[in-house]
């Protein structure tokens, strides 16, 4: 099942996100998920983020094995 979250937009970009949605004939709901899934898609193709995704993961990891010690 889906998960369900509650977004707050800005009244001007709800109603052009709304609009753009009824010209497509899509629901505002399909858009933002298309939105998101493009937008996580061109970040994964990003070689500064995942270096700096790298990066904190690492430190995470470094910080939880302190921790269990």
């Amino acid at each position: 099942m889906p998960k369900q979250t509650t977004v707050r937009l800005p009244d001007d970009l709800a109603d052009e996100a709304e609009a753009v949605a009824r010209v497509q004939g899509t629901s505002l709901n399909a858009l933002i998920v298309d939105s998101l899934t493009s937008e996580i898609d061109r970040i994964r193709n990003d070689k500064d983020f995942t270096s700096r995704a790298r990066e904190l993961l690492k430190r995470d990891e470094e910080l939880l094995d302190r921790l269990a010690r």
